[in-house]
């Protein structure tokens, strides 16, 4: 077992846990306006060895996060949409005011990272700020964090066939214990909420989006290896012992927040 990477976990859930229970919408959205800095530049260090993004406007974009609890709810999905066109049209600007030094291959690689980076973690923020949002949004860590720490543990006990040269450490028995485990972990949550806060939560769609999620968050977690093999990179970064950077232990729950937001709103 990976002492460091058990003691870290164990000291950051508390963290993130104040910060929902506690937080109201604005020091949540500074809070992933934070994480979202953070895992930017871990993303742009590792796009720089391919690729020369530009940085002003992947780090201007994270404070967009920031903004959303004051953007009124009539207007959110119009700005969100418009933003996509508008950091587009920037980057391209930035090819002509640098006469093609800025090429259109930085740009590509800026603006995948405003996507993966930025407009995941948005859906984050855009999920707590749901009615119930503070009891959706542990939907999304459990799902994603619960697969995450039951493939680990299932694929470092019992795991024997490969899943993927993607990442060669993770099994199908993994894969197949991370979606078991965390749906044990969300009916378990499920149960919780609906005894103590009287909610009314169907076990059967929260098992069906538990398992979508889940997958989601497997398939996450390969896009990230993807992009550090693609650059030849073990992890993003050191900050986490025995997790790596901001972005390798947040890779998962971030490519599941748009899917979950997506579910949360035409299901729950």
């Amino acid at each position: 077992m990976d002492v460091k990477r058990v003691t870290s976990s164990l000291l950051g859930f508390p963290l993130v846990v104040i910060v929902i229970l506690i937080g109201n919408k604005i020091l949540v959205d500074i809070a992933l306006t934070i994480i979202a800095l953070i895992s930017m530049n871990e993303y742009l260090n590792a796009a720089t060895k391919v690729s020369n993004p530009v940085k002003w406007v992947s780090y201007l974009s994270c404070f967009l996060i920031s903004f959303l609890h004051i953007i009124p709810k009539q207007y959110l999905s119009t700005v969100l949409v418009f933003s996509v066109p508008t950091t587009l049209l920037i980057l391209f600007i930035q090819i002509i005011a640098t006469e093609m030094r800025t090429s259109f291959k930085d740009i590509a690689y800026t603006f995948l990272g405003i996507f993966y980076v930025v407009f995941f973690i948005m859906f984050l923020a855009l999920i707590n700020g749901m009615k119930d949002g503070k009891i959706l949004i542990w939907y999304v860590i459990f799902a994603s964090w619960g697969t995450d720490i039951f493939a680990y543990v299932v694929g470092r006990s019992i795991g024997k066939h490969k899943f993927n040269k993607i990442s060669p450490k993770k099994t199908i028995e993994g894969c197949i214990g991370g979606i078991i485990g965390a749906i044990v972990v969300v009916l378990i949550y499920t149960y919780v909420i609906n005894i103590k806060l009287n909610m009314d939560y169907s076990y059967i769609g929260i098992t069906v989006t538990t398992i979508i999620l889940s997958i989601i968050s497997q398939i996450g977690d390969f896009a990230a290896s993807s992009i550090k093999r693609f650059v030849d990179i073990k992890d993003f970064s050191n900050l986490i012992p025995g997790h790596g950077g901001m972005l390798d232990r947040i890779d998962s729950l971030i490519f599941t927040a748009p899917f979950a937001y997506l579910l949360f709103t035409y299901i729950f």
